[in-house]
């Protein structure tokens, strides 16, 4: 009887232990299950992402370079915008003066006298009609030339702005690429037997 009884407790402190065990077990799944939860958007704020590398160069171009790490591209984004605003505003000033010229000329205004201030005038005598008439068409032809040349610096200027952001975006993309030196692709000859005769090829190995 004495010995059933020990069996017994025996039995129930078994079952105590496991039934311990169980709680403890699911303490550490909860805990371990909160500690995911609680890191997760941790590693989400820590994802590169490419909507806002794109974002960020279309408000300031160069912003989605700084924000890729691409430090070194900053210098020629504002180049290529200050060496294309430069030659907008040359062109500009040039279709201006000659836009003046030839509507100064055509007036008969003596007080309207523009287009001697432009170079070569001299060679011209306007008193003579087919000299004057040679002048209008030459301006005509030059404020076109400038006008030209501006527009489309300008569009140039719109594409440059789009190839920033299109930098930006793809760099964003590639930015978490592995690139390390665990890549790597090893070649070297073979021979096989294809038909009972050899046959010699190139054996590649690539290694990630």
């Amino acid at each position: 009887m004495n010995f059933k009884s020990a069996l017994q407790k025996i039995f129930i402190f078994c079952l105590l232990l496991l039934a311990e065990q169980t709680v403890i077990g699911q303490g550490l799944v909860d805990a371990d299950t909160i500690a995911t939860v609680t890191q997760k958007p941790m590693e989400e704020e820590k994802v590169h992402s490419p909507k806002r590398a794109t974002l960020y160069s279309a408000i300031l171009p160069g912003l989605g370079q700084a924000y890729n790490k691409k430090y070194w591209k900053i210098p020629f984004v504002y180049i290529g915008f200050g060496t294309i605003g430069y030659f907008i505003d040359w062109n500009n000033d040039y279709y201006q003066l000659t836009k003046r010229a030839y509507i100064h000329l055509r007036d008969d205004d003596p007080e309207t006298t523009d287009y001697l201030k432009l170079k070569g005038i001299e060679y011209y005598d306007l008193d003579n009609a087919t000299d004057k008439a040679n002048l209008e068409t030459a301006l005509s032809k030059r404020q076109d030339y400038y006008r030209r040349n501006r527009d489309f610096l300008i569009i140039s200027m719109v594409a440059f702005y789009g190839l920033n952001i299109i930098d930006a975006s793809v760099d964003a993309h590639l930015f978490n690429f592995d690139v390390s030196d665990d890549l790597s692709l090893n070649w070297q000859p073979s021979m096989l037997n294809f038909q009972n005769d050899l046959v010699y090829c190139i054996n590649l190995t690539f290694n990630f």
